[in-house]
């Protein structure tokens, strides 16, 4: 009898994209029932615990360098956890179990649930820390954009490699006061600007998005969120830049502990995600990107994207629960 010999690189596609599909549905679930109820902490445990009973029940040996906390912080999916079977191949994972615990608690649009898988040893191992990040989408030359250039700088070169004025760009930032200075640096340009409450990752992705009109994301968000969105867009092509911010001793201690020997290095995309990986959302409130769950009365449906970056595969994929519609808790 012959054997066939399959390729680790085709395990992946072949059993675990449709498999990180299951996990982010089921946490998407979990949480969407509690949306609209103002209990951010209620439905972002839910998503979790979700979760972590799917990667439970994946074939992998797996271990979360970007989660919700510190090797301390149980029950959250936090940054060490071992998940998964144990028997199968080496990943590392990083998740946002439900990014926009806000936008969930008040069923505002743009709140999902997310994670990334990649070979392991691959992910950068960040540290539950904000992020300067700045992204763009696929197709602009290399160098368009920089981290450490001033904001109205940035947007002059985009508009003049998309071959439009600055009134044709439009950024995408954060609504924090801490972003105030750059809102104002890219509307004296021309530019306009698109505010988000929450979704950092989401907002990231929007700028690979054609049809969401966003062509640059600008700010401080959260580093779990950046690798996730550099993840995304590995698969799906475009430019991001970021830096830790590391601004306290005990934070920069912490990040020495995981690795990072400089506090100030400019991270592009091949620097956080290095190999194959994975990544996988599924809407819980509908937004710009997914559309929310939603409940009948003999099944649920949910909406997910799902990538691959060896392959730049990029899959709809809109599910119809009926075993889920009979249980509370799935």
């Amino acid at each position: 009898m012959s054997s066939i010999t399959v390729q680790p690189e085709l395990l992946i596609e072949r059993i675990l994209t449709l498999e990180i599909v299951r996990v982010t549905e089921r946490a998407a679930v979990s949480s969407a029932r509690l949306r609209g109820h103002g209990q951010e902490k209620a439905a972002d445990k839910a998503a979790v615990d979700a979760m972590r009973r799917e990667l439970n029940r994946l074939p992998i040996d797996g271990t979360v360098v970007i989660g919700e906390g510190e090797l301390d912080e149980a029950p959250m999916l936090f940054i060490g956890e071992q998940v998964g079977t144990k028997n199968g191949l080496k990943v590392d994972i990083a998740v946002d179990p439900l990014e926009g615990t806000t936008l969930c608690a008040k069923n505002m649009p743009g709140a999902i649930a997310t994670l990334a898988m990649a070979e392991a040893g691959t992910l950068l191992h960040a540290p539950d820390v904000y992020m300067d990040k700045i992204a763009i989408g696929p197709g602009y030359p290399k160098g368009v954009i920089d981290l450490d250039a001033p904001p109205e700088e940035n947007i002059l070169n985009l508009a003049k490699a998309k071959g439009v004025k600055p009134e044709g760009i439009t950024a995408i930032l954060l609504d924090r006061p801490r972003h105030a200075d750059i809102i104002a640096a890219v509307r004296k340009t021309g530019a306009a600007v698109s505010l988000i409450s929450d979704g950092d990752v989401a907002g990231v992705i929007h700028c690979a998005e054609p049809k969401t009109g966003i062509d640059i994301y600008l700010g401080i968000g959260g580093a779990p969120e950046g690798v996730l969105a550099a993840a995304a867009l590995r698969c799906i092509g475009g430019q991001m830049q970021t830096r830790l911010i590391l601004d306290t001793e005990e934070r920069r201690e912490r990040s020495l502990k995981m690795g990072i020997k400089d506090p100030r290095k400019k991270y592009e995309i091949e620097d956080m995600v290095k190999g194959d990986c994975l990544f996988a959302a599924t809407g819980v409130t509908t937004g710009a990107m997914l559309d929310g769950v939603k409940f009948g009365k003999d099944v649920i449906e949910t909406d997910t994207v799902v990538m691959r970056s060896v392959t730049g595969t990029v899959r709809r994929v809109r599910a119809e629960h009926r075993e889920l519609s009979k249980f509370h808790l799935d």
